[in-house]
């Protein structure tokens, strides 16, 4: 008898643990209509952020699932997430169109936010890697986007390795891009960019860096010069005078610019002012 009492006292036990266990179930489903918790961010790292490049951005917190929303205003596009993503650190990764601040807005699959911050991506630069030393260039894709963008295909492309700064004129500019040893055309340039000035245009002013062109204003490809001086009459004056569009600044090794300047020049392959000794850009990185 005593051993039908234990027996019938433990299926007392676990009857009332499958009720309480059931009760807390209804709870649950009362509140969210799902077992699963809200997801939480508690933090957001940059991983890496480069202009015109694909981003890498950490959100860090609990409960994260790939179905929540990110919205960066355009600054971020394309965004998804990486497949080594879990529930405690999503890997965004998107692709980089605008520099300066811009708000990341993170949204629940209900559209309620849960996480707002503000990244800021720098400007882009540009490091010529020659024998002598470099040159960095910071590029300026609000005054000139198009034709950023145009240097920017040929750097990650590779075009400008073993090209030559091939005009040097001191006191005016060094010119570079487009060929290789002996004055021979490089292949692989693009259609051309329309040019990009107009009176609120930057400056040809000394360190400044533009597109250069033949005598049609629209037909500049990949070639570009570092201004020694203040070249001001190179700047837009009218339609019919269009200029010269500057789209970055030497921050770095402009001293690199002025010794290019005083290499001995002359005629090489029935063009002038070529370097008798050639300077060739060994790669060109985008750095930052």
């Amino acid at each position: 008898m005593a051993n039908e009492r234990k027996l019938k006292l433990m299926f007392r036990s676990v009857l009332a643990a499958v009720a309480a266990a059931t009760a807390m179930t209804g709870v649950l489903t009362g509140c969210g209509g799902s077992t699963e918790f809200p997801p939480v961010i508690t933090a957001v790292k940059v991983q890496s952020m480069l202009f015109g490049r694909t981003a890498t951005i950490n959100l860090g917190g609990k409960d994260l699932r790939s179905s929540v929303v990110v919205n960066s205003g355009g600054a971020c596009t394309e965004p998804s997430f990486a497949a080594n993503s879990s529930t405690d650190i999503l890997v965004l990764n998107c692709t980089v169109k605008k520099v300066g601040d811009f708000v990341l807005d993170v949204q629940d699959a209900n559209g309620k936010l849960i996480y707002s911050t503000t990244l800021t991506v720098p400007k882009p630069q540009v490091a010529l890697i020659m024998a002598s030393g470099s040159i960095t260039l910071e590029l300026d894709p609000i005054k000139a986007p198009a034709t950023v963008d145009n240097f920017l295909y040929y750097v990650r492309q590779g075009y400008y390795s073993n090209t030559l700064f091939h005009r040097v004129i001191p006191g005016f500019v060094v010119q570079g891009g487009g060929y290789t040893t002996g004055m021979v055309k490089k292949a692989g340039q693009v259609a051309p960019i329309a040019l990009e000035t107009s009176l609120d245009s930057p400056s040809n002013v000394r360190s400044t860096v533009a597109m250069a062109r033949t005598n049609v204003p629209n037909s500049a490809t990949s070639e570009f010069f570092i201004n020694l001086v203040d070249n001001t009459f190179l700047d837009f004056r009218s339609t019919a005078s269009p200029g010269y569009a500057v789209f970055g600044t030497v921050v770095k090794g402009m001293d690199q610019a002025d010794l290019i300047a005083t290499q001995p020049t002359g005629v090489v392959n029935g063009f002038t002012d070529v370097p008798l000794t050639e300077v060739a850009i060994s790669m060109a990185l985008q750095v930052q």
